[in-house]
This record gives C-alpha cells, structure tokens and sequence, in this order.
C-alpha cells in the first residue's frame, strides 16, 4: 500500500540503490518523462472525454437510415 501512495503522490524516493534494476517501472517512466502528474491527468481526461463523445457521435450516425 505504501509503494502505491508513493507512486500516486509522485515521491521520486525509491529505496536505498537508486538503481534502473532496482526502480519499479512506473517509476522509471516517470522519471524519464517531462510531464508533471497534472498534465498527465489533464491528457487522460480530454482523451477520455473525446472518446465518449466520439463513441455516442458514431453511435448516432450509425442509426441514420443511410448512414452518414
């Protein structure tokens, strides 16, 4: 549980090695990325939201009588 609230809360503190074999992989993700956790979540939720709205678009279209 502790490991998850450290990789929810973004402490970069991994252990006593700080090795690349020793970091779990989300964290060697995070450490080689420049996005910060709240640009992250914005990109999640406008993907998120563009393909819910792209799924109920193609729904509708999909009842027209020909088509789109």
């Amino acid at each position: 549980m502790d490991k998850l609230r450290r990789a929810l809360s973004g402490d970069e503190s991994v252990g006593s090695g700080g090795d690349d074999e020793e970091q779990g992989f989300a964290a060697q993700i995070s450490s080689a990325t420049s996005l910060s956790w709240s640009t992250r979540i914005q990109g999640f939720a406008i993907c998120f939201v563009l393909g819910f709205v792209f799924s109920i678009l193609g729904s509708a279209l999909i009842a027209l009588p020909k088509g789109l």
